[in-house]
């Protein structure tokens, strides 16, 4: 195993940097600077740290991995996106996969695009319902059982990951809304890490369906089991059960995801305020029922509707905004406000039960 270098001097510290900040502003200029020269200042002190090799070459395979695939996806950054999980055991023609090709194809025909990790059954089902041109694959080299279907083999959107993190990372970056069907492990895992991710912040708020096929009973045994062991336990709380959606009817499931867009565009995070922004204003009646409706999830203060704020510096200006002091852990109930702004003006309005009535 290498051994670690003694620590820099003051004065070597400042000459790497300067060394870095010069060779940064010659070859990759731009607005991001300050983080390539975090990122460079990174691998050299893994480099003083005496990484093995074997660490070494993961953080390059990664980072390579990552690269490539961002530079994929940015010609179509501005087309939504939803990611299909399932098995790659499901063989065509069975009621599970006529299900996920007939869900691609209606979110096709909503100018939406499929990914999913390129494989047979119910990867295969989506990128045939989607068609070739509004598939992306993301595949995963394996020993056994993955090899890459025939319809997105060969696509200049089709990556190829060594890593699962890697891959996991882009199936959820990439996606405005996941569509799970019934698998194996390595279904359910993705299912969990997606609900995990949003439920604790660390993935921005998407819907999540999950589609047996018609009269099916996988989701229906899956979500037992979830309120049995989890939900009854107190190992998740109520207001996570509204994280996802169940169903066995491809429309059902397509109105859930464009409803989630009906009117909420997306949020971020300014400072200590969460800003959502908005395709349409809400009226002032409807911004002062959802401060009261939803007071349990703020730090103090109101939900305020403003236009963008000046921190923001984001390429969505126009839209209008809805300001508030989130606590930052009621995600499920912050996934109900979001129904709600989407239900005002809709002649029947999703009745949300203000927590603790």
């Amino acid at each position: 195993m290498p051994e670690s270098l003694p620590l820099l001097t003051d004065a070597e510290r400042a000459e790497r940097d300067a060394a870095i900040a010069d060779f940064v502003r010659r070859f990759c200029p731009g607005p991001d600077a300050e983080l390539y020269e975090n990122m460079i200042r990174t691998i050299c002190r893994m480099a003083r740290d005496g990484a093995v090799r074997a660490d070494a070459k993961l953080v390059d395979r990664a980072l390579q991995e990552l690269r490539y695939a961002f530079k994929t996806f940015a010609p179509y950054e501005h087309i939504p996106k939803v990611t299909i999980f399932g098995s790659s055991r499901t063989p065509e023609g069975h009621p599970e996969y006529v299900q996920a090709v007939r869900f691609a194809e209606r979110m096709r025909q909503c100018n939406w695009m499929v990914i999913t990790g390129a494989g047979d059954g119910i990867m295969k089902a989506g990128h045939g319902g989607a068609g070739r041109e509004a598939s992306f694959g993301v595949a995963i080299s394996l020993p056994f059982e993955q090899k890459t279907n025939e319809i997105i083999e060969g696509d200049k959107k089709l990556i190829n990951f060594k890593y699962f993190f890697t891959r996991k990372l882009l199936f959820t970056k990439e996606a405005k809304a996941v569509a799970l069907f019934p698998g194996g492990f390595g279904t359910q895992d993705e299912g969990f890490e997606v609900m995990t991710l949003v439920q604790t912040g660390k993935a921005m708020m998407v819907p999540i369906v999950l589609l047996d096929a018609p009269g099916g009973t996988y989701w229906q045994h899956w979500r037992t089991y979830v309120k049995a062991e989890l939900l009854h336990t107190g190992m998740i709380s109520p207001e996570d059960m509204h994280l996802f959606k169940l169903t066995d009817d491809v429309e059902t499931a397509v109105e859930e995801i464009l409803r989630f867009y009906r009117r909420f565009h997306s949020y971020r995070y300014v400072r200590d305020k969460l800003v959502l922004r908005l395709k349409s204003p809400l009226e002032p009646r409807d911004v002062q029922r959802l401060s009261g409706d939803f007071a349990d999830i703020l730090d103090g203060g109101d939900i305020v509707q403003t236009s963008a704020l000046e921190e923001e510096g984001d390429d969505v200006p126009g839209l209008p905004r809805l300001v508030m002091h989130f606590n930052r852990k009621s995600h499920g109930r912050l996934r109900e406000l979001i129904d709600a702004v989407n239900a005002f003006g809709v002649g029947s309005e999703r009745q949300v039960t203000p927590a603790g009535r």
